[in-house]
């Protein structure tokens, strides 16, 4: 059930055992378990094409399952039906109706839930205040910039207050302020309900999400907290170093400091030195590279990312 150390006594909302969705002869989700506790923010990250959306598709029954099983709350999903008032879902397209205004949307998707009229008011006002979009409350949706549609969408999504919020790359195309407000609001559904989301974006997981499962080619790699993935991959910060040229791998040698455990590697030229207590080497680093007749052009020093991690577990960059 991937249930982390300290984790052991949170209440499992949403269990997802061997879970598989086959098109032809592909596999595009392959046996995939997790569990996701009630009230968490738990991030499927990976790159486009890992079987991230086609999992919450399955999760939200707009796709049937070729094998496996899925509980909510420790029942079985065995129809779309039953996960109509459950689950609300923020696609990674917006969805709207070009020629209805923002309030009336919201009122006209309630209105399929079977929501009375004062309620639906009520709950519609509340959600565009929260959202920033109560001054756009009359505007026609075709009429909104692309980061209010993508608030809008998220409000859609919630209007019959369900329990399981799925947001599938919520953050996609916003501006920097909607980027926050959306990231601030997420974190404010978490205090009374279980939020899925997917995302390639990996500051997004790291910031957002209180675990993360990696995923790649429909497996699931690993699952952790996100720090807790960061110190996976080594102990130490890592420097990285813009040449003014690449260093062959006899000129790498040379960098290496004795007596000192370092790991280094050249990506064009990029060179990447992992060590502990990197802020004293840099001088001495610096040095040993311009005696080489290389010049340093840009230097950075960072710790652990998300990116890290999945280069450490699949040889290549996550945006790929």
């Amino acid at each position: 059930m991937h249930l982390n150390k300290g984790h052991e006594n949170k209440e499992v909302y949403i269990h997802v055992s061997n879970l598989v969705k086959k098109f032809g002869n592909f596999n595009a989700v392959d046996r995939i378990s997790f569990s996701v506790f009630k009230g968490e923010i738990f991030g499927l990250l990976g790159p486009n094409g890992a079987g991230k959306t086609t999992t919450i598709r399955m999760l939200c029954g707009l796709l049937s399952k070729t094998d496996g099983d899925i509980k909510i709350n420790g029942s079985s999903v065995r129809s779309e039906k039953a996960l109509t008032n459950l689950i609300g879902l923020c696609p990674q397209e917006n969805i709207h109706w070009d020629k209805l205004t923002c309030i009336e949307q919201l009122q006209f998707m309630g209105s399929m839930y079977n929501l009375k009229e004062d309620n639906l008011s009520d709950r519609s006002n509340e959600l565009l205040q929260l959202l920033g979009l109560a001054d756009k409350k009359n505007v026609l949706a075709s009429k909104l910039s692309g980061g209010m549609k993508r608030r809008l969408n998220l409000a859609l999504a919630l209007v019959h207050d369900p329990s399981v919020v799925v947001l599938d790359e919520p953050e996609a195309g916003l501006d920097p302020q909607s980027r926050v407000l959306i990231r601030n609001f997420i974190k404010s559904l978490a205090v009374d309900k279980t939020i899925i989301l997917t995302t390639h974006n990996m500051d997004e997981a790291d910031r957002m999400a209180d675990r993360v499962a990696i995923m790649d080619h429909g497996k699931i790699l690993l699952i952790d907290t996100p720090e807790n993935l960061k110190k996976s991959v080594g102990e130490g910060d890592i420097l990285e170093l813009r040449l003014s040229r690449q260093p062959t791998e006899k000129e790498i040698s040379t960098i290496q400091i004795p007596g000192k455990s370092m790991k280094i590697k050249t990506d064009n030229n990029i060179l990447f030195i992992r060590s502990a207590g990197l802020t004293d080497l840099i001088p001495v680093l610096t040095e040993k590279i311009s005696a080489l007749g290389i010049e340093t052009e840009s230097i950075t020093l960072r710790g652990n990312t998300l990116e890290d991690v999945f280069i450490q577990l699949t040889g290549k960059n996550l945006r790929q």
